[in-house]
């Protein structure tokens, strides 16, 4: 009897219904890769994309990007209509870009217009990582080219948010043609006396960190993105010496003297504004 008393009474989970894990939502949550805290999106969202524990730098959409830093009801696309084809008619492409497009609600890894910081207007081009990791192919290349030239014939500065794992491979050379094209229009912007800044975001890598991303008249970055040209295990390969920790990083290329400041997403607006107001006279350039 004694040990009837005292034994333990055992204990037994209980399985959730299939019901009831139907009346979870999806995507209701998110892990934070470097603190692997959980948090609910939305608190996530109304941080701008920052984790509250750790301050990581989470991935924003292009339009929530523009919809934290301009002003309400500003924003004027370019070019939405503009998609791509199949060129070099490569394999499964056609299907791949059609998946990307329902997947991020994009026709492409750009999405480019003119809006208003703190009432100053000007010319805007962020890109998406969703959509083919914001590869550079022929229609990127083209919508940033209109969206420089836009700025130049309409006297705007011009402000790029680059996020993009370099050329698209399905697009060969016509893909690296989009380096010069893309350069090219600045050179004709700065030569106006236009204003260029280059804001580079995670990731910022191959032939876009090696071409427009890194000829701004600023270069800034977030904290925490990788920016580089070629991937780390190549290069370690090839110089047959191991790299540092936090190589390609922001910080250290700050610290080399490639960027000219690292901004924490909280500070851009006020940031980016307070340049724009250097630059500008009565909204035109100084």
């Amino acid at each position: 009897m004694l040990r009837d008393f005292f034994s333990k009474k055992k204990r037994y989970a209980s399985i959730p219904s299939q019901e009831a894990k139907q009346d979870v939502p999806e995507g209701l949550m998110q892990k934070c890769p470097n603190c692997q805290k959980i948090f609910y999106r939305k608190e996530l969202n109304r941080n701008m994309n920052v984790c509250p524990h750790c301050d990581h730098h989470h991935r924003l959409s292009a339009y929530e990007r523009i919809q934290h830093l301009f002003d309400e009801e500003s924003f004027v696309e370019w070019d939405k209509h503009m998609i791509s084809n199949n060129p070099l008619h490569f394999p499964e492409y056609e299907e791949k870009l059609e998946k990307d497009r329902q997947k991020s609600d994009l026709n492409e890894a750009v999405v480019t217009g003119k809006a208003k910081m703190n009432g100053i207007e000007t010319a805007v081009a962020v890109m998406d990582a969703r959509f083919r990791m914001g590869s550079m192919g022929s229609v990127v290349g083209e919508k940033i080219t209109n969206a420089i030239e836009n700025a130049r014939k309409e006297n705007l500065p011009f402000i790029i948010f680059t996020a993009s794992g370099g050329a698209r491979m399905q697009e060969g050379v016509l893909s690296l043609m989009q380096m010069g094209k893309t350069s090219v229009a600045l050179q004709r912007l700065h030569a106006d006396g236009g204003l260029f800044i280059s804001v580079m975001t995670h990731p910022t890598t191959g032939g876009v960190s090696a071409s427009f991303a890194s000829l701004g008249d600023y270069n800034f970055a977030e904290p925490g993105a990788l920016i580089g040209f070629a991937g780390r295990r190549i290069i370690e390969q090839t110089i047959r010496e191991k790299l540092p920790e936090d190589f390609q990083t922001a910080e250290f290329l700050l610290e080399h003297g490639q960027l000219d400041k690292v901004i924490h997403r909280h500070d851009m607006k006020k940031t980016l504004t307070t340049v724009l107001d250097l630059h500008t006279v009565g909204g035109g350039k100084a």
